[in-house]
């Protein structure tokens, strides 16, 4: 495949309109998974825990919607990322996604160091569709705390034993220390790490010394991903949409973990706080644009498959090993 392309592709997936999903538009040169997107609905007679980003219109967030934003963009496929504390949406998020093929993986919520942790685990994995958990800085939880705690390890050693994946939530100096400490004692464990371009280094010296120690250990361990998302965020209450305020940080990521552990997601509809979908994917093309297209296919798919082994549910979507 020529970069001309791969270009190509990029230009004819800008201009395609949204349609039906038995109708797909064109594919790019290269589809895309995104891999971080929330689903919930307000409107439902137990509402839901959270509805999208403050200051942004409260519109249920379901596959329909997504799928008819998603697919000009080139995107066929996404996996679900939990947006929700409540024990019983584990299985109402399975539900939705089994409806529509868009949805190839969901990471749900539970809670490693509970006592029905296993139950629960054993309950969920029998839905191939179940891909993992989440933790981190989200929900009141704090994962540098988790760590310490003999049943939350013992809890996602049954994780991976059962070959699902880890994310985190809301990334900070301390959570990529606890991720040091965790995949100590859990080795096995896959962990995907979401929206590194957000967090800026910290600009004290010992700080920023202590993060870039920290970046440098988990690039030395193969089986954490990080999520180049959140590309376009908020920084002193200003958000940047042009790719030269971001290049930088995408290049020192990219050079510190390297073509095979970086992910694509769009966060999608949390990202509508700061742009909407077009730019926070537009952008991610327009920096894999300048790289040789079997890195942008990594980026866009490729990694994904290896971090969460998704399942191919259309023929659209690209097929994994």
């Amino acid at each position: 495949m020529t970069r001309r392309g791969f270009l190509n592709g990029i230009a004819a997936a800008a201009a395609t309109t949204a349609a039906p999903w038995r109708a797909a538009p064109p594919q790019p040169s290269i589809p895309i998974i995104d891999a971080h997107i929330h689903l919930f609905d307000p409107t439902r007679p137990q509402g839901a825990p959270y509805s999208g980003p403050p200051g942004v219109p409260t519109t249920p967030a379901l596959p329909d919607r997504y799928r008819k934003l998603a697919m000009p963009l080139g995107i066929v496929g996404a996996v679900k990322v939990e947006a929700s504390p409540w024990i019983e949406d584990n299985l109402w998020v399975l539900e939705v996604a089994q409806r529509d093929p868009i949805v190839v993986g969901v990471i749900g919520n539970l809670e490693p160091e509970k006592p029905e942790f296993p139950e629960y685990l054993e309950r969920y994995r029998k839905n191939p569709l179940f891909r993992g958990i989440r933790c981190g800085n989200l929900w009141g939880r704090n994962l540098a705390a988790q760590v310490s705690s003999p049943a939350f390890i013992r809890g996602l050693e049954l994780l991976a034993q059962a070959d699902l994946v880890m994310d985190t939530a809301n990334p900070n100096v301390p959570l990529l220390d606890a991720i040091v400490r965790l995949t100590d004692k859990v080795g096995r464990l896959r962990v995907v790490i979401d929206h590194l371009p957000s967090l800026e280094p910290p600009e004290a010296a010992a700080e920023r010394s202590a993060y870039d120690k920290l970046l440098r250990e988990l690039a030395q361990r193969p089986q954490i991903y990080v999520k180049l998302s959140a590309i376009i965020h908020r920084v002193n209450n200003r958000v940047a949409t042009d790719l030269k305020t971001h290049h930088p940080r995408l290049d020192a990521l990219m050079d510190t973990f390297g073509e095979d552990r970086v992910i694509f997601g769009s966060d999608w509809p949390n990202s509508d706080g700061v742009a909407p979908i077009e730019a926070i994917v537009g952008i991610a093309k327009e920096y894999f644009a300048t790289k040789p297209v079997a890195v942008a296919e990594k980026y866009f798919w490729r990694n994904s498959a290896a971090a969460y082994k998704w399942i191919k549910r259309h023929p659209s979507q690209p097929g994994v090993a």
